[in-house]
């Protein structure tokens, strides 16, 4: 399959990032340069200049919502992409109204209670939607540790499972990109389907 061939797949797609940080920004203009079709994104916070270590913002968009900055960032790299930005702190709820429809949903949550809350609520509530997750992106270096696993039938875990963020293990762009385009190279596999373990 060519590049024009994954492009026109793609165009019909819808794909939900939940989170618009270091993996959600990263991951939806990954996403968005292969083509995918439909990007939805939420989240409820504003563009800091400590984000810009990390995340795909820049300088005159600090104080921006996230959502409507990333918008225009993705716009500026291709005007075709459909985006629906929703500002919004996602809850169980949220999660499935904002991505109903959608053929893959990406968590980009930093918090572990976040991680666990759209898991559950999308096995419970939306059990035929895959889930591509991150778990394990800080510090620095150990690349190799990095990958992909399948734990269940529709959710795939990127990361390398241990590394916690912490005072001495910073989110840094590396590592951080490294996942975000692992999630985004995921759900591209997903689309295409290609979805057993030896693919991923």
């Amino acid at each position: 399959m060519n590049a024009e061939e994954i492009r026109k797949l793609l165009s019909n797609k819808t794909v939900g990032i939940a989170g618009c940080g270091g993996l959600g920004s990263n991951c939806a203009v990954a996403l968005a340069r292969i083509g995918t079709g439909h990007l939805i994104l939420a989240d409820f916070d504003t563009v800091d200049v400590s984000n810009l270590n990390r995340q795909y913002f820049f300088k005159h968009q600090t104080g921006k919502k996230k959502v409507l900055a990333l918008a225009e960032n993705i716009h500026s790299i291709d005007e075709r992409i459909k985006i629906t930005a929703v500002d919004v702190k996602l809850g169980p709820a949220d999660i499935v109204s904002v991505f109903a429809g959608c053929d893959v949903i990406v968590e980009a949550f930093d918090l572990a209670e976040m991680k666990r809350m759209i898991a559950e609520t999308v096995i419970a509530e939306m059990p035929g939607t895959p889930l591509v997750m991150g778990n394990g992106m800080a510090g620095w270096g150990k690349s190799n540790t990095i990958g992909v696993e399948k734990p269940t039938e529709n959710i795939y875990v990127c990361g390398d499972g241990t590394s916690e963020i912490s005072e001495e293990l910073p989110p840094l762009a590396p590592r951080v990109g490294i996942v975000a385009n692992m999630q985004a190279n995921t759900v591209l596999n997903i689309l295409l389907g290609n979805t057993k373990e030896d693919t991923l």
